[in-house]
């Protein structure tokens, strides 16, 4: 999927006033109480920042609101707003949650919140939020959150073949490739076998707590989150 470069957005100084216009408007929107939501996302920060916004923003750009694709203006506003909003605002939650909120009308707003981890990781637990997950695919193009395994070396995530993947499963299938991990998708949780764990935008790579799966099998589960955690750890 190709970089989403602001520059090449605007091909003369009517499309960059659009842009200016668009935003103006989008600041105007956040004071007053949105719509329906109709799409919602959850970013992990890290240090006012959030470290894998250039994947999170590639995925939101193959996500739907009311069956239609954002535009580029709300891709560029909410790449440039979150840049600029978290380092210059004031707030406590440093390491906390960003959440994008886009209603039926196309309004944007974004809040940050403090980060709670899960309480309940057990595979039962992590299988529910992966099916709620794929109901919100079945209406945006995109799960924010995969139920993921790994047996005998190799890598599984529970997705369509041609379905893009959030942006912290781009980041773990990156990850099994360096290391020269096979990376396949299933259609249904069931087919999943091995060391079972939740890859979410929100969460990272969770564990699920009662796995008994092989040890080299939860060390490779072990290795994306520690690689997940070294992106976070960034500064």
């Amino acid at each position: 999927m190709p970089q989403i470069d602001d520059a090449e957005l605007f091909g003369n100084a009517e499309d960059q006033r659009a842009y200016e216009d668009f935003c103006a408007n989008q600041e105007a929107v956040e004071k007053f109480t949105l719509d329906k939501p109709a799409l919602i996302c959850r970013w992990r920060m890290s240090n006012k920042k959030v470290p894998m916004l250039n994947r999170h923003i590639r995925a939101l750009s193959e996500r739907l609101v009311q069956g239609e694709p954002l535009t580029h203006n709300m891709l560029s506003w909410a790449k440039q707003h979150v840049e600029w909003s978290l380092a210059e605002g004031d707030y406590t939650a440093h390491d906390g949650v960003l959440m994008l909120v886009i209603d039926i009308n196309g309004n944007a707003a974004m809040t940050v919140g403090e980060y709670e981890p899960l309480a309940d990781t057990s595979a039962k637990a992590l299988r529910a939020r992966s099916a709620e997950a794929r109901s919100e695919a079945d209406e945006t193009g995109v799960a924010p959150e995969l139920l993921a395994a790994v047996d005998n070396g190799e890598l599984a995530f529970v997705a369509p073949a041609d379905e893009c993947l959030c942006g912290t499963a781009t980041l773990i299938e990156q990850l099994a490739q360096t290391k020269g991990i096979p990376v396949t998708r299933v259609d249904i949780p069931a087919q999943l076998k091995g060391a079972l764990f939740l890859v979410s935008d929100e969460h990272g790579v969770v564990a699920a707590a009662d796995s008994d799966a092989a040890d080299s099998d939860a060390a490779t589960v072990a290795f994306f989150a520690e690689g997940y955690e070294k992106l976070r750890a960034r500064r």
